[in-house]
């Protein structure tokens, strides 16, 4: 028994969450201390929209991240989606055009994942070539028009409902219902245990009988339908399809992933770090902006945060061999 409560402490500081947990605590305690309208229930709920698209996002990265890939198309994918659902919802049915949406974020998944495996390109390289290639045609299609007038479907995540006291969108809840879905598949069910296990070492769980080429193919197609979401929550929040949307999206996306104590050597780190990394850089940002500080140092400061993330995972990994 007092081997257990010894133990029990030592587990919960180690966890990859226990860290980012610290730092979102200490930095709600020091905004708060700040600024009197940080700790109110409204700020709170304006936070979580504005990370919403960017958490949603990094739940697919993360899902990648975990197998040692990467995607920096994932903002450009997001936003060809957004433009298919509100240019197609003018002339069909909102809901096929969503689906429309969805089914060709999965689809650019798909190519990213077939390229990573069946020609052995890096992940790096594959996701830079098609963040090129998807912003082109997301150009094209667009005509470089701003999308409106889009019908109540496309926009209905964005309205709001009352929570004690506090307007929350059901855009919000849908995210948050994502996490812990997602929570619940990477730590729960065999599928999450193989996406582990592809990360730790791809030929270990080749040999252990886990189809590595199917899972990892599996995966990023799975991350490309989350990008869709991640599109219609955008369309809803701001209600428009806009061709600009999503240019550092990607690269915010990895942010919220590395804080939240996610390795990106692969292997290590759970989704709801994710939702707490994307979290610290919406209270850093609304903070900041909350004390009067100019927007570049918000994005200096997340930059710093960065790379401590990085440095403490690499400690960390060099401690265990």
């Amino acid at each position: 028994m007092a081997v257990i409560e010894a133990t029990l402490p030592r587990r919960i500081l180690t966890t990859p969450t226990a860290g980012p947990l610290a730092a979102l605590v200490i930095a709600c305690a020091f905004f708060s201390l700040n600024s009197p309208q940080f700790l109110t229930g409204g700020n709170f709920s304006l936070i979580i929209q504005q990370v919403m698209v960017v958490g949603t996002l990094a739940i697919g990265q993360t899902l990648i991240i975990l197998t040692g890939g990467i995607d920096l198309s994932n903002g450009a994918i997001m936003a060809f989606g957004g433009i298919v659902m509100a240019k197609l919802a003018l002339s069909m049915t909102p809901l096929l055009a969503i689906a429309a949406g969805l089914a060709v974020c999965a689809l650019f998944g798909l190519v990213n994942g077939t390229l990573a495996t069946r020609i052995s390109l890096p992940p790096f390289i594959v996701t830079l070539g098609m963040l090129n290639v998807v912003f082109a045609l997301t150009h094209i299609y667009s005509q470089d028009q701003t999308v409106t007038g889009l019908p109540d479907e496309l926009t209905f995540l964005g309205q709001t409902f009352q929570l004690g006291g506090t307007r929350v969108t059901y855009g919000s809840v849908l995210t948050i219902a994502l996490f812990l879905l997602f929570a619940y598949l990477l730590g729960q069910t065999a599928w999450g245990r193989h996406v582990y296990a592809l990360g730790n070492s791809p030929e270990v769980a080749r040999l252990t009988g886990i189809r590595t080429s199917r899972l990892t193919v599996g995966v990023y197609t799975l991350a490309g339908l989350v990008y869709g979401i991640a599109a219609l929550l955008l369309v809803s929040r701001t209600g428009v399809g806009d061709p600009q949307a999503g240019q550092t999206d990607n690269l915010d996306s990895i942010t919220a992933v590395v804080l939240g104590g996610t390795s990106l050597f692969g292997g290590r780190g759970l989704v709801m770090g994710t939702l707490i990394g994307a979290l610290i850089v919406g209270v850093f940002r609304n903070g900041l902006q909350l004390m009067g500080v100019p927007s570049i140092y918000q994005t200096l400061i997340t930059g710093i945060l960065v790379i401590l993330a990085v440095t403490v995972d690499q400690l960390s990994r060099r401690r265990t061999r």
